[in-house]
């Protein structure tokens, strides 16, 4: 589990493709910190598995279901990538509980300074992940804890507002209209919609087997 607090921002410096998978490896230092084989880090958000590292690095798999589901199929040699280690158990959480596990991937459609902050909007290229996006909840973009300030679900696109720390010590403060990022919805939300899906689908299958119908309802004055 992690906590969508950044520790350090790295750099890609090398991407093996083997079709749909991937072996990233990373250029990092605070995320060394007594790691070891096995160890999990999440990459843009991505939780990935650390299988080699030296004084300078470290190397991760990706496999195709994370391959086609995020933007790591997207990165280049010497781009930014947000970093983070797995939440220690006695740790400060101090942004919101974090799987690693991408729900898909949005869109930057602007980038707009406000005040002593900026505003990114974004569409999310799989418009479903809108229904679990809430106003003031939380949201996971490239592995960052951030609060949702608008949600138009007409124009299908959602918006966060960001201050000048987080654009400072993240990735983000590199990305533009166009870029991408990946996104995790709020895991609560997940569950209780996922939740309330199988109830109804259970119901509705409990209706027609009992042999009632919306016509028998009718008839019955209901």
């Amino acid at each position: 589990m992690f906590t969508g607090l950044i520790e350090e921002v790295g750099r890609l410096r090398r991407i093996e493709s083997r079709g749909e998978a991937l072996l990233l490896t990373v250029s990092a230092r605070k995320v060394l910190e007594g790691v070891k084989l096995g160890d999990s880090i999440a990459v843009n958000g991505v939780c990935l598995t650390v299988v080699a590292y030296d004084g300078a690095g470290f190397s991760a798999d990706v496999m195709p279901e994370t391959y086609r589901h995020t933007n790591l199929k997207g990165l280049k040699p010497g781009e930014h990538v947000n970093l983070e280690r797995a939440m220690l158990a006695g740790g400060r959480f101090g942004g919101h509980i974090v799987q690693g596990h991408v729900d898909g991937t949005a869109t930057i459609v602007s980038r707009t300074p406000e005040a002593n902050a900026v505003v990114f909007r974004l569409r999310p290229d799989r418009q479903h992940l809108l229904r679990l996006v809430v106003p003031q909840g939380s949201i996971t973009l490239d592995g960052i804890s951030l609060t949702v300030v608008s949600v138009d679900r007409t124009a299908g696109t959602l918006a966060v507002s960001i201050i000048p720390h987080t654009l400072a010590e993240t990735a983000l403060a590199h990305k533009q209209a166009g870029d991408t990022v990946n996104v995790e919805n709020d895991i609560l939300g997940k569950y209780i919609d996922h939740l309330l899906h199988e109830r109804q689908g259970r119901s509705s299958q409990e209706t027609a087997a009992s042999g009632l119908t919306e016509a028998k309802l009718r008839e019955f004055g209901f």
